[in-house]
């Protein structure tokens, strides 16, 4: 099977996309990718990549063609917006004149902010004559109206009739959650939708020397990930400045985002000794600092469209075999209550969190290892990747099927 995976953001930038990619060429897809040039989260293009020109590179056994853009500099909304848009005209002119003479079974949309970036799929949909896919991760317009990105009601109204246009095109929408399947159906037509979940690191190796070593006699909690607005990193400071220098309890909130510099300020003002700010470090390395917390914790905002999320990070934080803190309402805290492989608190409550973390450092070792293994257990069951890689392939096919059927 033939697949063109079309994202605007890819390898040498971390996201999980990348490994899925390299999964569906080991179940026997012959993958091409189209995206961008590589500048998240930094917002300069990455060394070795120039701004414009299309670019060629085969990494892991598939090719990766890169159209222009224009990278997203240091923040403000102005440049943020650029950087969509040109990622969006350059993939919808010049993808299909890059990919000329190639043919497709499935186009494959992974489909994080913003969603319009499978109007290029379309495009390409209509000149290759593939079935589409796109693959939801994040609900517009809500997600738009929650981070304050767009308030005006008139412009969401906009937006979600495009959302509307967009998901309708597909072939077949696939959603990272059980949450999302109603509201993605609610504006799919006659679209099919079914549930793909994220899948967890491939290789998560402990071995190695770790790239941030934890003081001993502490209880260490871990965040990990991306620092921006909806991880609620507030609650984080708050349950620790509940908590105080005097708990055992340290904090590690580990990442970069637009929220960096403001959580280094907080935590300078706040005088908050027991939280660090190490900075971001490459997914290699985060196994081995996963391995010396005591607790990993994943936070986020309240509100409908953020608690029908299962924050990536998740899966990532079951392999790793630690107890969760989950800071969260809906599906991510349904996943670690169900596993049983932590405690959950609501959203934006920091005396809850507070009372969590208490909680779980009066455990015994023991008890913490056994919800560190349940964790694992419910990976294996829910988001082992080889086993996701082989599910999203019958998906192609039951999407191909369709497609075939629509054209006769």
């Amino acid at each position: 099977m033939k697949v063109l995976l079309l994202s605007q953001h890819f390898w040498p930038e971390s996201f999980r996309i990348n490994e899925v990619a390299q999964s569906l060429v080991e179940q026997g897809c012959e993958v091409t990718v189209l995206t961008g040039k590589p500048n998240y989260p930094e917002g300069q293009v990455f060394p070795g990549y120039r701004v414009g020109g299309v670019q060629r590179e085969r990494h892991e056994g598939y090719e990766i063609v890169r159209v222009p853009l224009l990278p997203r500099g240091q923040g403000g909304a102005r440049k943020l917006v650029l950087n969509y848009l040109s990622f969006l005209c350059c993939a919808s002119v010049l993808g299909p004149w890059a990919l000329r003479g190639q043919r497709f079974d499935v186009i494959f949309v992974y489909g994080t902010s913003p969603i319009l970036q499978a109007i290029a799929a379309i495009v390409l949909k209509w000149i290759k004559r593939a079935a589409l896919v796109t693959w939801v991760q994040d609900l517009w317009p809500d997600s738009l109206q929650i981070t304050g990105f767009v308030k005006n009601p008139r412009l969401l109204a906009a937006v979600a009739v495009v959302v509307r246009w967009i998901y309708r095109r597909n072939d077949l929408l696939l959603v990272q959650s059980e949450a999302f399947v109603a509201p993605v159906q609610r504006m799919a037509g006659g679209t099919p939708v079914a549930v793909h979940h994220n899948p967890g690191d491939r290789a998560l190796s402990a071995s190695g020397s770790a790239a941030l070593s934890f003081k001993p006699g502490l209880f260490h909690i871990v965040f990990a990930g991306n620092l921006g607005t909806v991880q609620a990193l507030e609650t984080v400071l708050d349950a620790a400045e509940l908590l105080g220098p005097n708990s055992g309890i340290h904090w590690h909130i580990i990442g970069s985002g637009a929220r960096g510099a403001w959580l280094a300020e907080q935590v300078r003002a706040r005088g908050l000794g027991q939280v660090t700010l190490p900075g971001r470090f490459e997914p290699a390395q985060m196994p081995a600092i996963f391995a010396q917390a005591d607790a990993l914790l994943v936070s986020l905002i309240g509100g409908e469209a953020m608690s029908q999320t299962i924050p990536s990070k998740i899966q990532a934080y079951l392999a790793a075999g630690r107890p969760l803190l989950a800071s969260m309402d809906g599906e991510g805290a349904r996943v670690v209550n169900e596993a049983g492989a932590g405690l959950s608190s609501p959203a934006q409550d920091a005396a809850a969190l507070a009372v969590a973390a208490r909680r779980l450092q009066a455990m015994s070792p023991a008890e913490r290892a056994a919800m560190g293994r349940a964790g694992q257990r419910y990976f294996d069951e829910y988001f082992e990747p080889a086993r996701l890689a082989r599910a999203l392939r019958a998906q192609f096919e039951r999407a191909r099927a369709g497609h075939e059927r629509s054209s006769e």
